[in-house]
């Protein structure tokens, strides 16, 4: 799982995404229940054609599931962030939020 946020830029029909920070891993249990929540990456998805690396200093790249970026979910970080904004700690998991949608959570 990858967290991210909207930018500035965002219009509905421009879906403008921005990569947050790394998740902490998440019990299997709560794995699942993520899973079903998710829905498949659709044409034109914003991330299509990008390769994830493993690590820093790796070569190794993961295979990744795109999902429809439309489910928000609560996490814990701290305050410490790079140079362009992004967590430099894993976030970690609290819980969905089922009741905001991504249009609700404020931009970088």
């Amino acid at each position: 799982m990858v967290f991210k946020k909207l930018d500035d830029a965002y219009r509905p029909s421009v879906r403008r995404l921005q990569y947050a920070g790394p998740p902490t891993t998440l019990a299997r249990t709560a794995g699942v229940a993520v899973a079903g929540l998710l829905l498949p990456g659709r044409r034109g998805h914003p991330w299509t054609d990008w390769s994830f690396s493993a690590g820093w200093g790796t070569e190794e790249t993961l295979n990744v599931t795109l999902v429809e970026p439309e489910l928000v979910v609560e996490v814990g970080i701290d305050v410490a962030r790079d140079a362009s904004g992004r967590w430099r700690h894993p976030a970690l998991w609290h819980r969905t939020r089922p009741d905001l949608s991504p249009t609700d959570i404020p931009t970088f």
